[in-house]
């Protein structure tokens, strides 16, 4: 308990509390477990060799998304070899254990962190786990959610809890309102940039204030989606009518009274504004720019009209080094401007810019443009829902007169599998969520940007500022 007011954190711990162990460690009950194809097999066989079985396997949910082929002839039997053994394992071990799975050909398949809230499987005050880092992405509705590891994963099937340590609690205030064409994506870019990678360590974070308020669900999702990246062990936005709207109707919503208690409930998921934080952090949105990552992890990050750092402004030798070789792998020299950084590819997709939104911002870009000769422009649907709303709009039509491929809902080039590349392209703009060496195929160089920015950026051929690219 906090001796002065309550965090919005420590209301959704308190309802989760099985017993306290001591030595500030709790045992939560877990309310969701989502799996997916990639490591929900060998989770599943572990529990099965323990001779144990799913305490609640209808709060179980799987997914396929990590490994599946996403081109639109897709195939059971992705290029990579390991593809089919994850997909066909990942059936016959959810089968076993009576777990739904939205299996290919399903319409409601899609990334897990985008079907999950899309389906309403995953709702706010919610605790959720999944083996995936970016499992956070699900604070944006208000759920208290955390990637976890194998281990951890067996102990949620087979006892519905979780043991938990008592997180520091954050919150990160984001005052003024975002100016045009910038969006979550930047601010994130932008916190991680200004406070490093390690900023949030071990942190439960409430993402609060005036642009925060001012953004639809989809766009809380993306925020919360990069929380991890900023060190943090989850982050969240707390639940208000903007949510509660935006959750009504979904297929696995509660209705009738339920409905009613569950957004009585929801309303009351705020933190007091004498709340107990063990720190606070704050930016201002209104002055921002759209951010582009420059190095080899997401805090290496600059405003797009900013030059490329010198390592010789670092604070110390270590940060000077990792600068250095973060240049070397990007091929980019300091004092240079980012801006006009020639490009081979652009990929928009991913948990963390995959969603309805983030498509319609890329296709105002695109609309009556082309992509820049040379180019390789890949588009990713989060979901099959998300696909089929899409092409309900006609922006399938708008991607693929601009020249980009439009594809079936998964993960793709978030990550290199082996089962998609790009090709001989090495210098990639994508609003997926790492820059790591080698991230998105040996050798590739990537550059992490928002929807709108990787979109203008495509046009262009070089890395473009979308605040001088008009859009229809």
């Amino acid at each position: 308990m906090t001796p002065h007011g309550r965090t919005v954190i420590d209301r959704i711990w308190d309802a989760h509390v099985v017993t306290e162990l001591g030595g500030e460690r709790t045992l939560l009950h877990i309310d969701r477990i989502l799996l997916h194809e990639r490591t929900g097999p060998a989770l599943l066989a572990g529990l099965a060799a323990a001779g144990r079985e799913p305490a609640h396997p209808e709060l179980v949910f799987g997914m396929m998304d990590h490994t599946v082929d996403t081109r639109p002839t897709r195939s059971e039997d992705p290029r990579a070899p390991s593809g089919s053994v994850f997909i066909d394992s990942f059936r016959q071990r959810t089968a076993a254990a009576g777990i739904r799975v939205f299996d290919l050909g399903d319409p409601r398949q899609g990334i897990v962190h985008v079907v999950s809230p899309e389906q309403g499987i995953v709702l706010p005050g919610s605790t959720v786990v999944c083996p995936d880092s970016h499992t956070c992405t699900l604070g944006g509705i208000g759920a208290l959610a955390w990637g976890i590891g194998s281990t951890e994963g067996e102990h949620a099937v087979a006892t519905q809890t979780l043991v938990r340590p008592w997180p520091r609690r954050m919150q990160v205030r984001f005052d003024g309102r975002l100016s045009a064409g910038v969006s979550a994506k930047d601010l994130v870019l932008a916190l991680i940039a200004r406070f490093g990678v390690n900023g949030g360590q071990g942190c439960a974070i409430e993402f609060a204030g005036e642009a925060v308020q001012a953004m639809p669900v989809e766009a809380r999702l993306t925020l919360c989606n990069m929380a991890v990246e900023f060190g943090a062990w989850t982050g969240l936005v707390a639940p208000d009518d903007t949510t509660i709207e935006w959750i009504a109707g979904r297929p696995f919503a509660p209705g009738g009274t339920l409905w009613d208690r569950a957004v009585a409930h929801w309303r009351s998921l705020v933190s007091d504004p004498d709340a107990d934080w063990c720190e606070m952090l704050s930016l201002d949105a209104g002055a921002l720019a759209p951010q582009v990552t420059w190095g080899t992890n997401p805090g290496q990050t600059v405003a797009i009209d900013q030059p490329v750092p010198d390592p010789a402004a670092a604070p110390d030798g270590q940060r000077r080094a990792a600068m250095e070789r973060a240049l070397a792998y990007m091929d980019l020299r300091p004092g240079t401007p980012l801006a006009g950084t020639p490009i081979e590819a652009a990929f928009i997709g991913s948990c963390t810019n995959s969603r309805l939104p983030d498509l319609r911002e890329a296709a105002a870009v695109l609309r009556g443009r082309r992509v820049a000769e040379g180019v390789r422009a890949i588009v990713v649907p989060g979901s099959t829902a998300v696909r089929a709303a899409a092409e309900a709009e006609g922006l399938d039509h708008v991607f693929t007169a601009a020249g980009f491929e439009w594809r079936k809902s998964g993960c793709s080039l978030c990550f290199f599998s082996g089962a998609d590349d790009f090709g001989g392209a090495r210098r990639v703009i994508s609003t997926t969520n790492r820059n790591f060496e080698g991230r998105q195929g040996p050798g590739v160089r990537t550059h992490l940007a928002s929807p709108a920015t990787v979109a203008a950026s495509a046009v262009a051929g070089r890395i473009a500022d979308v605040r001088h690219t008009p859009r229809s």
